[in-house]
C-alpha cells in the first residue's frame, strides 16, 4: 500500500481546484501524486497537519477521479483509505466520499 501524507508529501495549504488557483491545487495533487499511486495498488492518504481544505480541493482530487473515468466510485471504496486522528479532520474525510460517491464520469 502507498502512503500519501497530504501536508508532508504535497502542502499543509492545499488550495484551489486548478492549477491557475494556485501551485497546490486539486488537480495538481490528483495528477501528480493521488492517480500514478492508485495506478500502482492500494492507497491511504493522511489528511491532517493542513490549515484545512476547501471543497473545490477535495471534490477536484477526489471526486475528479471519477468525473475524469480513471475510477469508479466502487473501486476506490476498496482501494482508497482515507486516514486522520484529529476529530476536526473527520469532516474532511467525509466530504470525501460524498465528493467521490456523487461524481459522475463526464
Amino acid at each position: 500500500m502507498t502512503h500519501i501524507n497530504i501536508a508532508k508529501d504535497f502542502s499543509d495549504v492545499p488550495l484551489g481546484r486548478y492549477p491557475g488557483d494556485g501551485n497546490f491545487s486539486g488537480e495538481r495533487f490528483r495528477e501528480e501524486l493521488l492517480r500514478p499511486a492508485l495506478q500502482k495498488g492500494n492507497v491511504a492518504v493522511n489528511i491532517d497537519g493542513t490549515e484545512g481544505y476547501g471543497s473545490s480541493f477535495l471534490d477536484e482530487a477526489f471526486g475528479g477521479l471519477v468525473r475524469k473515468g480513471y475510477h469508479t466510485a466502487a473501486d476506490l471504496h476498496a482501494r482508497l483509505t482515507i486516514e486522520c486522528a484529529d476529530p476536526a479532520f473527520k469532516l474532511y474525510a467525509n466530504l470525501i466520499w460524498k465528493y467521490i460517491d456523487e461524481a459522475v464520469a463526464e
